[in-house]
């Protein structure tokens, strides 16, 4: 058997290249990336790469809580990871001067590898990790997420973007995708993903951006919404919509369009950051695939 020190530091690596490669992706309308900064004026490229650098072991830590959890309720092993993850935001903090470049993500990731790591060493058939096996542990793990922290909230001021726009549109964010075992993820990005990996006609680049730009047209990012409102993230969807139908970064049309919509979203201070981290999840799940169990 595989000792969980080795799968904890595997997982993490597995983590830390979701970050890498998402960020590394590139034109990104209104995003960081290898190009520009987007719509953000406090943080580029080599941010997310100091970020990223800093989280390595936070990732570690959360494979190894998974990988040695024996208990019968899984909320219990959430419950666990919230002191990692504070940790994890110092760090961050302390290695990009206060910038907040992946809150969101240390949130996604660091369950994702506490359930991968749980799945590895308590399913005794399982020979290699499955995004549904995951995926359902982190439901269990997170279930009653949104109702206690959200639809129980009593505060009307000093709210979190995430409890604003609950609040406001009952919208419920990265906490209602993970409770919900990631949906978007698996219904949409994931099989564009594979599609595109197994034709083997295309580069690793353009793969994750024309994933991007599905997730950008059916996921609710609360980021658009949190900077502007609804309304925008209605224009944001069908633009992303347009540029896909004419072939998006697959065709020369679409590379144009995409350039143009990176343009307009750093005028207008779009930035599709939930997608983004949807990105890396969906990076990470399938990265995940070909990972084999201790057992």
């Amino acid at each position: 058997m595989m000792p969980i020190s080795l799968l904890s530091e595997s997982l993490a690596q597995q983590a830390v290249l979701a970050l890498l490669t998402e960020v590394s992706a590139s034109p990104k309308p209104g995003l960081v990336d290898r190009l520009d900064r987007g719509a953000h004026k406090d943080m580029d490229f080599f941010t997310f790469m100091s970020s990223a650098a800093s989280l390595s072991g936070y990732f570690e830590r959360c494979a190894k809580a998974g990988g040695s959890f024996h208990g019968q309720d899984l909320r219990i092993l959430f419950e666990n990871l919230r002191p990692l993850g504070q940790e994890a935001e110092r760090a961050m903090f302390a290695a990009t001067g206060g910038v907040n470049t992946h809150k969101g993500l240390i949130f996604s990731l660091g369950i994702i590898c506490a359930a991968a790591a749980y799945c590895c060493t308590t399913r005794a058939t399982a020979s290699r990790l499955d995004e549904q096996v995951i995926c359902e542990t982190i439901a269990q793990m997170t279930k009653g997420l949104c109702a206690r922290e959200l639809a129980s909230l009593k505060k009307s001021t000093g709210l979190t973007v995430g409890e604003r726009l609950y609040k406001e549109w009952g919208m419920m964010g990265i906490r209602g995708e993970v409770e919900a075992g990631f949906p978007t993820v698996r219904a949409y990005a994931l099989p564009v993903y594979r599609e595109l990996r197994s034709s083997q006609r295309y580069h690793v680049n353009d793969i994750c951006v024309q994933t991007l730009l599905q997730l950008v047209v059916v996921n609710e990012d609360t980021n658009i919404v949190g900077r502007h409102d609804r309304e925008m993230l209605a224009y944001v969807q069908q633009y992303a919509k347009q540029v896909l139908e004419a072939g998006g970064i697959l065709s020369e049309r679409g590379v144009a369009m995409i350039h143009q919509m990176n343009d307009d979203f750093v005028q207008q201070n779009v930035s599709p950051g939930g997608s983004a981290d949807l990105l890396a999840v969906t990076i990470m799940l399938e990265n995940l695939k070909g990972l084999s169990s201790p057992k």
